[in-house]
């Protein structure tokens, strides 16, 4: 419980800009899942808090500039769920997955499934990125070793992204005191 609640409180220093940067956007309501994000990806313990390098071609030389670019690739990627009639959870995986899983669901019952997720990630992410093998290594979660023995596909981004970014998001909220 202690090292979370360090975790948290290192996630929440970014919380003023975070919030700053929403407004900027118009898109305030995105708050705890913005923190939630920074949790999941780097615990605030990180100048790209938000692993938001692989949404741009710009350098991250700061975490204002991976918060800026972090809500603006989150910010497209949910308005593209919403367009398309899927649900927000799927635009939390494709923030991990990038927009073109947003499609995917939309042509496969609208909905984010692990078992969907899993065939992305095999079939389209891993793949584009250099694993034609499917060779996978373990990642370790109780949601991970139910489903599939705790195994991700290497290059293939984190198939529980969205289930772990809802999970982080109740860790945020009971620890920040």
């Amino acid at each position: 419980m202690y090292r979370t609640h360090e975790n948290v409180k290192s996630v929440m220093q970014y919380d003023d800009f975070v919030t700053q940067t929403l407004k900027k956007y118009g898109v305030s309501g995105n708050r705890e899942l913005v923190l939630s994000i920074i949790y999941t990806e780097t615990k605030g313990k990180h100048t790209d808090v938000m692993q938001s390098t692989e949404s741009t071609e710009k350098t991250i030389e700061t975490e204002e500039d991976s918060i800026h670019q972090g809500i603006t690739n989150l910010t497209e990627v949910l308005a593209y769920a919403n367009e398309q009639g899927v649900d927000v959870w799927t635009g939390v995986q494709a923030y991990n997955f990038g927009k073109a899983y947003v499609g995917y669901i939309a042509k496969n019952g609208g909905k984010n499934t692990l078992p969907l997720a899993e065939a992305y990630s095999k079939d389209v992410v891993a793949p584009s990125l250099g694993n034609t093998t499917g060779e996978e290594y373990y990642h370790i979660t109780l949601d991970s070793l139910r489903f599939n023995k705790g195994k991700l596909y290497k290059n293939g981004g984190n198939i529980f992204y969205a289930k772990e970014v809802r999970w982080n998001m109740k860790l945020v909220q009971l620890f920040n005191w």
